[in-house]
């Protein structure tokens, strides 16, 4: 009977005692800033709406591919300046798998602005857009746009924070980097991706993502400035 009662005795103190759990592994920092920018609710039709009309600020207009009619002007309001084009792909900076002297044959190793570390941008990885260099038509430096400045990019009813992180042509306007495309929905390939029309580009004034290369920072910054733009206007 001691015996019996003791055997007993244990089975309950273990059926009492705290089950101890594995621990969850933690979130990797792509998991995380994945499910940063899923957290956005700011609608492309609102952002739309809200840039529906146009104001120029450059003093003249940009085409979207060499031998293009030069129509496109850069807008503003309060906060942003805009435009509407097409998109081109940028496959500059780190080499890659989709990105590198073979896969593009405009491939440069290097980028307008560098990550924090001092190592190039990754067009692959990092979604950012291009801004038309200096010239008689557009300073951006003059409207509060420099590299990591955050911008909104929207394609259908799709929209993607990214920042600025390369300078194109002077002349020509409409270009996003490799992941930029991708999170759009756009085919990303340098050779004859990209499209030809569609796309809006919101860029938010005096803004930057810090680091330049973490996503999270952009879809975070973007969409607080996304919202109140969109309350404002």
């Amino acid at each position: 009977m001691r015996v019996q009662s003791l055997t007993l005795a244990a089975a309950g103190a273990a059926l009492l005692a705290p089950t101890t759990l594995p621990a969850a592994a933690p979130p990797t920092q792509a998991m995380h800033e994945a499910m940063q920018e899923r957290a956005g609710n700011v609608r492309a039709a609102d952002l739309l709406a809200a840039v529906r009309d146009c104001a120029p600020v450059s003093r003249g207009r940009y085409r979207s591919d060499d031998g293009t009619p030069a129509d496109i002007p850069v807008c503003g309001k309060r906060g942003a300046v805009y435009w509407k084009a097409d998109m081109d792909i940028d496959c500059d900076g780190q080499p890659g798998r989709h990105c590198n002297e073979y896969t593009d044959a405009l491939f440069s190793d290097t980028t307008a602005y560098q990550q924090s570390d001092g190592r190039q941008l990754s067009a692959e990885r990092l979604p950012y857009v291009v801004v038309p260099a200096p010239s008689h038509i557009w300073d951006h430096r003059e409207h509060g746009v420099r590299g990591g400045t955050v911008a909104a990019v929207i394609h259908r009813d799709r929209v993607q924070y990214a920042v600025v992180g390369d300078i194109g042509p002077h002349d020509i306007i409409g270009e996003a980097s490799y992941a930029t495309a991708r999170a759009l929905g756009i085919r990303p390939d340098p050779r004859g991706g990209g499209t030809p029309s569609g796309v809006t580009y919101i860029l938010f004034k005096d803004s930057g993502a810090a680091p330049i290369e973490s996503r999270r920072a952009a879809a975070a910054q973007g969409e607080r400035l996304a919202r109140e733009f969109v309350r404002r206007n």
